[in-house]
């Protein structure tokens, strides 16, 4: 049995593999689907206006992914630290509750309901082989992940763990980045003038991502019946078309 409203912040593939052929990516845009999701976008825009200073100083190319140094701890803290505030969106606004503060085991349920660990970044201007990240690739089998482990060492003592806040580590935190606003929003921007996502069915399989310059591989492997199988245009006009993820 496929699901017959879109949860919260969740984007999936439809139950013939598409996820937005045909206008059905019309619930992205729904009030009741995200709060204020433009705010989240604009953060992203800003650290990725500030990564492209960073390419001016860093060439991405594989020889330099160990290369570390303030501006990269900086831009290090600040994706991982919007990161927790997209989880904490998704996982609050589709009614999960627990007391006392939040961490990665609770942002881990999120593989559940955006089966983020199948998602593929990559960087289209790169030197080497290691253009392409999976940053949530060990979720799939309840692991943990390395850069994230190696954020929160570099955040609690930055003198002792300086090296680990690293341009490999601050790659694969925007690769996690950009996977989660892709698995919430497609491509949506929100700009006013916005009304188009990206095309799917490019030759490698990846569309643009959110902000235009990152592209994304969105999962393909959906369990049938964890699709989404709905007539937006129908559904739409009821008085509650959207639906919380049963955390």
């Amino acid at each position: 049995m496929s699901v017959s409203k879109p949860f919260r912040r969740t984007i999936r593939q439809f139950i013939d593999g598409k996820y937005a052929e045909g206008g059905r990516w019309g619930y992205v845009r729904h009030p009741q689907f995200a709060a204020e999701p433009e705010h989240y976008i604009r953060a992203f825009e800003v650290i990725q206006k500030d990564l492209m200073e960073l390419f001016d100083f860093i060439e991405p190319s594989d020889t330099n992914l160990q290369c570390y140094s303030y501006r990269v701890h900086e831009l290090f803290m600040r994706t991982c630290i919007e990161i927790e505030a997209n989880f904490k969106a998704i996982l609050t606004e589709n009614g999960y509750a627990r007391s006392g503060d939040w961490n990665m085991t609770d942002y881990q349920k999120c593989e559940a309901s955006h089966l983020l660990s199948s998602y593929e970044i990559k960087l289209p201007v790169w030197r080497g082989a290691q253009h392409t990240r999976r940053p949530f690739a060990n979720w799939m089998t309840g692991g943990s992940l390395s850069w994230y482990q190696d954020y929160n060492a570099a955040k609690h003592s930055r003198h002792g763990n300086f090296e680990r806040a690293n341009f490999s580590n601050l790659l694969d935190s925007l690769a996690a980045l950009v996977a989660v606003l892709s698995a919430q929003f497609w491509t949506e921007n929100f700009s006013p003038s916005s009304g188009f996502l990206a095309l799917e069915g490019s030759r490698d399989g990846l569309a643009e991502a959110i902000g235009g310059y990152f592209r994304v591989k969105f999962p393909q492997n959906w369990p049938i019946n964890q699709r989404y199988d709905f007539d937006w245009a129908t559904l739409r006009i009821t008085s509650d078309p959207i639906q919380n993820f049963p955390y």
